[in-house]
């Protein structure tokens, strides 16, 4: 594509898109977000971006809802403004875990974020680890999911990993461990959980796999507020487990998952910058940045290559 990248960011999430852009080795854009006194947002894009490749970033966390209204918005201003393409970049999905209609009367609401991007005008999307790969299928335009792996195992990998497992904290993760377990060449184990009612609560009932004498690693898409993994920790140590090590994607830490961690066994936690983590973390939290890999899906997306050769 001849047209030059813009890469504008949202209120969400600046340090990521500055961050992606020194890989680019492109300025960041510029553009406003002004709130008027009736809680109405007005955004206004600072530079021309006529017949532009323009890659919007904006990631889901405090306060989602305005950071939604504020890219449907963005988009719909890049697009009148004659973009010649925009592309939705998206680290944590708005609404990503209200992906299927598991109870009666209830909105499949990221199927509704599917829909409201393509009617502001976004013309592709751009995420990473989607709770539901399934969520891709609501879209009607290009999607590119990218993973984490990579990045959680190459970090994993410079230390020994000798006597140890990764577990799933629940079935639901089973299906993505294989590519953590592949890449670090250590043996599975699962933690069948149960969830009841909408309070956050998961039950361990039955471990598959053997975690007795060997250090333990649980993989997630993403942390909470901590009850899956405090769920799982303690039942592995329960079950023989020598130590518990957490690594996730999307580090949402939210109600109560800092105290939670501080207060749990685990030694560490290992998640990735999809969301700002401004606030003081548990020493136990470790925090690897992700903008390099999205700079270089950015950049194969602008020249028409491969982003599935990235992982």
């Amino acid at each position: 594509m001849n047209a030059r990248i813009k890469v504008f960011a949202g209120s969400t999430h600046p340090e990521l898109a500055e961050l992606i852009c020194r890989n680019l080795d492109l300025p960041l854009s510029k553009s406003e977000t002004v709130k008027f006194s009736n809680d109405n947002l007005m955004v206004k894009i600072q530079e021309n971006v006529r017949e532009c490749d323009v890659f919007y970033i904006q990631t889901s966390a405090l306060p989602v809802n305005e950071a939604i209204i504020e890219t449907l918005i963005a988009i719909d201003a890049l697009k009148h403004a004659s973009a010649a393409r925009v592309t939705a970049v998206l680290p944590y999905f708005f609404y990503a875990r209200s992906d299927k209609k598991d109870r009666p009367r209830i909105s499949i609401t990221a199927r509704l974020m599917a829909d409201l991007l393509q009617t502001a005008g976004a013309d592709r999307v751009l995420t990473m680890d989607l709770h539901s790969p399934q969520i891709q299928g609501f879209f009607r335009i290009p999607v590119d999911q990218l993973v984490a792996a990579p990045i959680l195992c190459e970090h994993m990998l410079r230390e020994d990993l000798s006597n140890h497992v990764l577990v799933a904290g629940d079935v639901g993760e089973a299906k993505d461990i294989g590519r953590f377990a592949n890449m670090l060449h250590l043996p599975v184990a699962i933690v069948d959980k149960r969830r009841y009612g909408d309070d956050d609560k998961a039950v361990a009932t039955n471990l598959i796999g053997d975690v007795s004498g060997k250090h333990t690693i649980i993989v997630d898409d993403e942390i909470a507020t901590g009850g899956t993994i405090i769920e799982a920790t303690n039942f592995l140590i329960s079950r023989g487990a020598l130590s518990v090590r957490v690594m996730a994607t999307h580090g949402v830490l939210s109600g109560p998952a800092i105290d939670r961690i501080n207060r749990s066994v685990i030694s560490s936690v290992l998640v990735t910058d999809t969301i700002p983590l401004r606030e003081k973390l548990s020493e136990k939290v470790q925090i690897l940045s992700i903008a390099p890999v999205f700079a270089k899906a950015i950049r194969r997306i602008h020249d028409g290559d491969s982003v599935s050769d990235l992982f």
